[in-house]
């Protein structure tokens, strides 16, 4: 088979790495991949929403499969464009894609169908939006959410008003998100310990996979702003298999019956970005693809074919397999330009890595915004490298991870020192 998979992060090289332990492909290509995915693939210099020059290379090459990785090419459809063309895909079409392009979407369906999740109101101007935080209604601390695709960063919370009007300016009026702060999500601030699983489904069958704990801050202490996500550990040490059951009961199935009845089935990766409230596990998010960084944690504990599972979805067989998991634990840490999530320089030599872009530790590198010229790997993104570990025990993939992170080093080196400990 010739598998083309759409996307240049570290999510990206997560999923390709795998495709490439499957009997079953031959060929990957990837557009626009990184410096690093080029080490595993082909790539292609097409931007990842650029639907038309997708669908022509797909069609010129008689690519056989595509995964479109990435949220911005899922909501703008272009699954629906490929499968027109008679290109089997893995991941949603556009209408299904809308339960992470649209908050709104999302919200309104989990209020429909009694999915546990925050209060919350919605706003299409700033106006009614301001004058409902400086109202006595509002109970602080609260969430603000910008409806649409913000990369990771549109959610703001709020500790009084004043916080909470800047918020809405800045999505509502500065279009600090571009289209996506037309409309906001006012929602009611929950706490407790986050949980991200990612589950494979066919519209009808849902498998979730093995739960993670992402860290969204830029700093040590789960402090400074909103990040990608700065490192992750796998399973969550939270998740029991009581909690699994209960959200398995009230979460996921209900989740995949909502959308066939509201006629978008869910076939791909859904993403459930859970907290476990004193009330139980509620949905904070969802997203419709694989999530980045977790995938990196996640996709190494993997022992099935993951090509035969990707199929199985798109030819809804998902419950007819059996999907096998590693007892073993991992670690992600996130190796960032200095300034990340704000402003940061690109262009900066990476040392100690291998000619393909691996370390000489017992880790996996994913490389998330590289650049290779020269036989030389350069920094180019934000979030730049994945350093993933898998050990018998979660602390020892954590200790691995970071005695591999210690070898690679490049100008504005950040991460975080305490990646498992919040």
């Amino acid at each position: 088979m010739k598998v083309l998979v759409v996307g240049s992060g570290g999510r990206e090289h997560a999923i390709i790495k795998s495709l490439k332990k499957s009997k079953r492909v031959s060929k990957i290509f990837a557009a626009p991949g990184n410096g690093g995915i080029s080490c595993d693939a082909e790539c292609v210099q097409i931007k990842a929403v650029d639907i038309s020059a997708m669908t022509e290379f797909a069609v010129q090459q008689v690519i056989d499969y595509v995964v479109v990785a990435p949220d911005d090419p899922l909501a703008l459809g272009m699954v629906d464009v490929l499968e027109e063309k008679g290109i089997p895909c893995f991941g949603p079409g556009k209408a299904a894609a809308r339960i992470e392009s649209s908050k709104v979407f999302a919200k309104d369906l989990m209020k429909k169908y009694d999915i546990p999740t925050a209060k919350y109101e919605v706003f299409d101007s700033a106006k009614k939006a301001l004058k409902f935080v400086v109202s006595d209604n509002a109970a602080f601390p609260l969430v603000i959410k910008a409806d649409g695709l913000a990369l990771g960063k549109g959610v703001i919370i709020a500790n009084n008003s004043r916080e909470a009007s800047e918020a809405i300016e800045a999505i509502m009026i500065e279009k600090k998100f571009g289209e996506s702060g037309s409309n906001i999500v006012i929602e009611e601030f929950l706490s407790g310990p986050e949980v991200s699983v990612l589950a494979f489904t066919d519209g009808k069958t849902v498998l979730p996979m093995v739960s993670s704990m992402d860290h969204k801050r830029a700093f040590d202490g789960n402090k400074g702003p909103n990040t990608g996500g700065m490192g992750v550990i796998a399973p969550n040490p939270y998740y029991t298999q009581d909690i699994a059951a209960i959200c398995e009961k009230t979460i996921y199935l209900p989740t995949i019956r909502a959308m066939q009845n509201e006629g978008c089935p869910f076939k791909g990766c859904l993403y459930f970005g859970l907290m476990l409230t004193n009330k139980g596990p509620v949905v904070i998010e969802y997203n419709c693809r694989f999530g980045d960084p977790e995938t990196q944690a996640v996709l190494p504990l993997l022992e099935t074919d993951l090509f035969e599972i990707m199929e199985a979805v798109t030819y809804e067989r998902l419950s007819q397999i059996e999907i096998k998991w590693s007892k073993a634990s991992s670690a992600c840490v996130i190796l960032a330009s200095g300034g990340y999530p704000d402003s940061y320089k690109t262009g900066f030599a990476i040392s100690g890595l291998d000619e393909n872009g691996q370390s000489a530790e017992e880790a996996v590198v994913y490389h998330a915004g590289t650049a290779l010229k020269n036989s030389e790997f350069l920094t180019a993104g934000g979030r730049v490298l994945g350093i993933t570990t898998t050990a018998a025990d979660q602390n020892k993939a954590i200790e691995k991870a970071y005695k591999a992170v210690k070898t690679i080093s490049f100008e504005g080196k950040h991460f975080r020192s305490d990646i498992g400990k919040y």
